[in-house]
C-alpha cells in the first residue's frame, strides 16, 4: 500500500488537504482510483451498507455511480483530532428517469500512519429537487477550495 500524505496527526491544514483531496478523487467518479485512498482492510458504514475492503469498495461505488448519475460532490472540513477527521458533505445527482436529488451527509473517518482512510462512516439524507434548483455543476473549481458551501 503506497503512502497517502498528509499522515496524521492531523492540523487544520493538512486536514482541509486530506478533504479536498478525497472530493476531488470522489469527483471523478473512478471507483479503482478512489479506492486507493483506503487501507486494504478498511470498513465503512454507508447508510444501511457495511462494506469491508477495497474489492468490495470498488464494487459499491461502482454500483453507486451506475445508478447516481451525474454525480458532483462538495465537502466541509467539520473538526479533526489526531487521526480523525470528522466531514459535512453534499452531493447532488439524477437517477435513470431523470429525477434529481440533493444528498446530504456527515462522515466520520479514522486514518492509518501510512495517511490511509482506514474506517468511514457516513450518515447520508436524500432529498428530490428540481433540476432548476442545482447548485452542484461538476468538480469544484479551485479557486473555491476550502470555501463553505451553504446547506440550503
Amino acid at each position: 500500500m503506497a503512502p497517502r500524505p498528509p499522515f496524521p496527526p492531523f492540523d487544520e491544514n493538512t486536514a482541509q488537504q486530506k478533504v479536498q483531496a478525497a472530493e476531488n478523487a470522489w469527483n471523478t467518479r473512478d471507483p479503482e482510483k478512489v479506492s486507493l485512498a483506503y487501507t486494504e482492510d478498511s470498513v465503512w458504514r454507508n447508510r444501511d451498507q457495511h462494506v469491508v475492503g477495497r474489492a468490495q469498495i470498488v464494487e459499491f461505488l461502482s454500483a453507486k455511480w451506475a445508478r447516481e448519475l451525474d454525480y458532483a460532490l462538495r465537502k466541509e472540513l467539520w473538526g479533526f483530532r489526531d487521526n480523525r477527521i470528522a466531514v459535512r458533505f453534499q452531493y447532488e445527482s439524477r437517477d435513470a428517469s431523470g429525477q434529481w436529488f440533493r444528498s446530504y451527509g456527515n462522515e466520520l473517518w479514522e486514518f492509518s500512519d501510512e495517511g490511509l482512510m482506514r474506517r468511514r462512516e457516513a450518515s447520508i439524507n436524500d432529498r428530490p429537487i428540481a433540476e432548476s434548483e442545482r447548485r452542484i455543476f461538476g468538480p469544484r473549481p479551485e479557486s473555491e477550495h476550502g470555501l463553505e458551501f451553504p446547506v440550503f
